[in-house]
């Protein structure tokens, strides 16, 4: 053995450290350079039969290698772990408000919650499924067809005039016209198209209308559909459905009435009212002292709906009604004036 030969594993080792482009390689050099097989850990095991002026040669420039090649294996190593860590990710600006959190790099300046009329629409499908009911959707953008025609609305029917309508211009020519349905009664017929009775659906869902908003009307709202169609329901099923639901929404016993009105798509048809949940019916401002709050319209099925779905006349009776979820949401909050929810105003959205 020979001074030259440990001056090789000694430049070698140096150069296989430099050329190390990752921690995997680095620790596969080291134990070629200083593992128990290495040549230069063969070197120090053969210490023991050199002369003793070969050692006192060779022992100190063995170990002054061995201790060269660990410092730089350290170095090398330091080196590939500070090119490999993101120290972007850990910036910190000072300068930013003590109230402003830092997710690396984005700022969080609050976290959102849900919005008050997606709480009261999750809310009455969670009452709605438990009563065994599904929940549908349909396409907001519908036809002529499904829209009116179906629902007892032809061309001339004078009802069209209570629902003005946001009707869309096509570039192409089309026989159906299309429109921003007025209710969530077309989801209704699609419904009925694919499914035989019985069955009892409610469709929460965005509405449009072209006319002026006040504190109860706003020209795009939300409204939840309620149907039931088999061979034998009835008002009675259609008074006791409502008021378990009611009940169950306002957490306290709720009275129901029904008083005699006309909608197309419904024979007999009824104008829809809750007991006051404030004054129990007694009267008081709410309820303009009468007891009583106007929900929506409802009533029995017309025959002529269930047979523009492909039902035989006379084979099914149903219910439906279609209320608006805004207006529930006022009552359960005391909100005075409708247009709020879909103000932006965080000040009231942050209230819920």
């Amino acid at each position: 053995m020979s001074q030259k030969k440990l001056e090789k594993i000694l430049q070698e080792g140096l150069q296989s450290i430099q050329k190390a482009s990752n921690e995997v390689d680095l620790m596969m050099v080291e134990v070629r350079l200083l593992g128990r097989k290495s040549e230069l850990s063969a070197l120090l095991k053969g210490l023991k039969d050199l002369s003793p002026e070969e050692k006192r040669t060779l022992g100190p420039a063995m170990n002054a290698a061995k201790q060269q090649l660990t410092q730089s294996l350290a170095e090398k190593r330091e080196q590939l772990q500070e090119a490999d860590h993101d120290w972007e990710a850990e910036r910190i600006d000072v300068t930013l408000p003590s109230s402003i959190g830092l997710n690396r790099k984005k700022r969080i300046s609050g976290v959102g919650h849900q919005h008050p009329l997606t709480t009261i629409t999750r809310e009455i499908e969670d009452i709605f499924t438990s009563m065994g009911f599904e929940i549908a959707d349909g396409p907001e953008v519908e036809t002529e067809f499904y829209n009116f025609d179906a629902l007892n609305m032809p061309a001339d029917h004078p009802a069209r005039d209570m629902q003005d309508t946001f009707w869309l211009q096509m570039k192409k020519e089309s026989e159906d016209r299309f429109l921003l349905r007025t209710h969530t009664s077309p989801v209704q017929i699609r419904y009925m198209q694919t499914h035989t009775p019985p069955l009892r659906i409610i469709v929460p869902g965005r509405v449009f209308r072209n006319e002026a908003t006040d504190t109860t009307h706003e020209h795009t709202f939300y409204q939840f559909e309620c149907l039931m169609v088999s061979d034998d329901i009835s008002v009675a099923n259609f008074k006791a459905v409502g008021e378990m639901f009611f009940s169950r929404f306002f957490g306290q016993e709720t009275t129901i009435r029904l008083r005699p009105s006309f909608f197309p798509f419904v024979e007999p048809g009824f104008e829809f009212d809750i007991a006051c949940t404030l004054c129990h019916g007694v009267g008081c401002s709410a309820c303009k002292q009468v007891g009583w709050i106007e929900i929506g319209g409802a009533g029995m099925v017309h025959q002529k709906v269930l047979v523009a779905a492909g039902y035989e006349r006379d084979r099914y009776q149903g219910f439906a009604w279609g209320f608006g979820t805004p207006r529930l949401a006022m009552m359960k909050y005391h909100i005075p004036d409708g247009r709020l929810f879909q103000s932006g105003d965080l000040r009231f959205i942050n209230q819920f």
